[in-house]
């Protein structure tokens, strides 16, 4: 059920909004599974339900941190000494 004022069910167009992606990609993870959503009414339109939207985003963040794990930064070694050297720079006498 919706709580408070927010729709229960959203639109594709408004879920490209929150994802910050087209409505041409959210009907490709819809149609590819990867966003559950339904088809409703006489012209077929498709609703994602806001539990649903939350739960991929979800799955992101966890797809995300594997990856993050799996594939760990490896920066440059000598950019604290970059920084340091910055901060010296700007030092008020």
């Amino acid at each position: 059920m919706a709580t408070g004022s927010s729709p229960r069910f959203l639109p594709l167009a408004e879920v490209s909004e929150v994802l910050s992606i087209s409505a041409a990609q959210v009907y490709a993870l819809v149609r590819r599974g990867e966003l559950r959503a339904i088809k409703i009414g006489g012209r077929g339109q498709w609703r994602v339900e806001a539990t649903e939207l939350e739960a991929y985003i979800e799955r992101m963040y966890k797809s995300t941190r594997d990856f993050i794990d799996d594939h760990p930064y490896v920066g440059d070694t000598n950019a604290d000494h970059l920084h340091a050297d910055d901060s010296d720079e700007h030092a008020v006498d």
